[in-house]
């Protein structure tokens, strides 16, 4: 089974959705996002994904004490990204017992940056995120676009021993729109790396039509607003679980 990442993402201390990716059309879903993802581990997540979306405008990370706070709330990996582009944000950020590292901006402005982290922390906590708009590589929360092709700088950070990729496409600024189906395909088989789809998968049909990619390196998926409408059939079970969580609950670390 792929294993499904649900997603939080952070702005001034809470759990947002942006619609479109337009700042001011943000939809609160958590007050505290370290209850969220309390809440997400009641559930049975394995692993999250946790963006801090004010550090991907500031170039560093801003929510540090959320995040240090829901690595100590949960048991389970977390993998964080947003504007994580210098060596010492990145090893702040694992420092704080996050699990890997998801790097977008760098990976084309810095790839000698890449190249230190893979030799110091090793290929496990390092992943690489690219995303896609008009077939294109898009940095910066898609303020800056590139002439690079997705598959051009995957190739360029496989050759420097990248392991996984976090691939995603945005289109009119809405990353859950379509699955890029063949796209994941394309990168699984020619990178030979493990792959995470981000986005684009909106039901539970989506979901079933990306398991078909597991066997070429397709092995993991992220998810959030679907997850948080309840698109998915098993989470009318899940929602009874939560209102048994109190404080920080049974997934508590100790």
């Amino acid at each position: 089974m792929i294993l499904i990442y649900p997603a939080i993402e952070i702005s001034h201390k809470k759990c947002v959705e942006f619609v479109h990716g337009l700042s001011g059309s943000e939809h609160v879903y958590s007050v505290d996002p370290v209850q969220l993802a309390v809440m997400w581990r009641g559930e049975n997540a394995k692993t999250l994904h946790v963006v801090d979306l004010d550090g991907i405008a500031e170039g560093r990370i801003v929510n540090e004490d959320v995040i240090r706070r829901m690595v100590k709330a949960v048991d389970i990996p977390i993998q964080m990204g947003g504007g994580l582009r210098s060596y010492d944000e990145i090893k702040k950020v694992l420092d704080l017992g996050v699990y890997r590292v998801s790097i977008a901006t760098a990976a084309v402005e810095q790839p000698g940056l890449i190249e230190r982290l893979l030799k110091e922390f090793g290929s496990r906590k390092i992943d690489i995120t690219i995303i896609s708009e008009g077939g294109k590589v898009s940095l910066k929360g898609g303020a800056l676009p590139t002439e690079i092709t997705p598959l051009e700088l995957a190739m360029q950070m496989v050759r420097i021993g990248v392991s996984r990729i976090l691939y995603g496409e945005r289109e009119h600024g809405d990353m859950d729109k379509s699955l890029p189906y063949d796209t994941l395909k394309e990168l699984a088989i020619k990178t030979g790396i493990r792959i995470t789809a981000r986005g684009g998968v909106s039901d539970y049909k989506d979901l079933m039509r990306i398991q078909e990619l597991e066997k070429y390196g397709v092995d993991s998926v992220v998810i959030g607003k679907p997850l948080y409408e309840n698109r998915f059939p098993c989470q009318a079970l899940w929602r009874i679980n939560e209102l048994a969580l109190t404080d920080l609950g049974p997934t508590r670390r100790t």
